[in-house]
């Protein structure tokens, strides 16, 4: 019988969207290699906004500028989807998981 799957959790509390795409993207290489054991980053970002490749412009219903003024950056990413908000007290989980 194979031993079972370990999967950390990682509390990371109030965490910038940039930091925490490049802590993913580290922790990618690390789990798919074996270094690391599969884990899920939990933490809440400042106001942000992240574009998905789906989205358009028209997605942003202000202006990325008025956002830029009240300090919400917008940024576009590689995953799918449209446009997604997170801000403060909202849980957000990246699972970095191995499926082989």
């Amino acid at each position: 019988m194979p031993p079972p799957t370990v999967c950390r959790a990682i509390w990371l509390g109030d965490m910038d969207y940039l930091e925490a795409h490049e802590l993913q993207l580290a922790l990618v290489e690390k789990v798919h290699s074996g270094q690391e054991p599969n884990t899920m980053l939990m933490l809440e970002h400042p106001h942000v906004y992240t574009k998905g490749r789906l989205s358009k412009e028209s997605d942003v219903l202000l202006p990325e500028e008025e956002l830029a003024a009240k300090g919400i950056p917008v940024y576009e990413t590689d995953r799918g989807g449209l446009v997604t908000y997170h801000g403060p007290g909202q849980l957000v989980v990246y699972p970095i998981v191995n499926l082989k």
